[in-house]
């Protein structure tokens, strides 16, 4: 398996977005709030799962697993989602990103 690129994702949610924008709140600055407070949500449902069935279950019982990996990928929509409704590029994200690992390597 290929690695799953941002673009990809990205791409995927502009589909998706698409698909029901009659449907779903536009994506927009003015609803990424809204999409945050979803994806603070769908992080919950992670601790969730952890919490109430402990981490080493939570990974290796095979239905439990599926639930988590499941969660996690609502939690990559929405993100992708405020990405979307912020303009932030994935390109742009990289950036940022390899800024600050730079940064926290030289940090202690």
């Amino acid at each position: 398996m290929t690695d799953f690129t941002m673009n990809e994702m990205q791409d995927m949610q502009k589909r998706l977005q698409d698909k029901y924008k009659d449907q779903w709140e536009p994506i927009s600055p003015e609803t990424g709030k809204n999409k945050l407070l979803w994806m603070i949500g769908e992080v919950g449902e992670v601790i969730d799962i952890v919490k109430k069935y402990g981490d080493l279950t939570a990974i290796t019982d095979a239905e439990l697993r599926k639930d988590l990996v499941e969660e996690m990928a609502d939690i990559l929509m929405y993100y992708n989602d405020v990405m979307l409704c912020y303009g932030i590029s994935a390109d742009e994200l990289k950036q940022s990103y390899t800024k600050k690992f730079e940064k926290n390597m030289t940090r202690w």
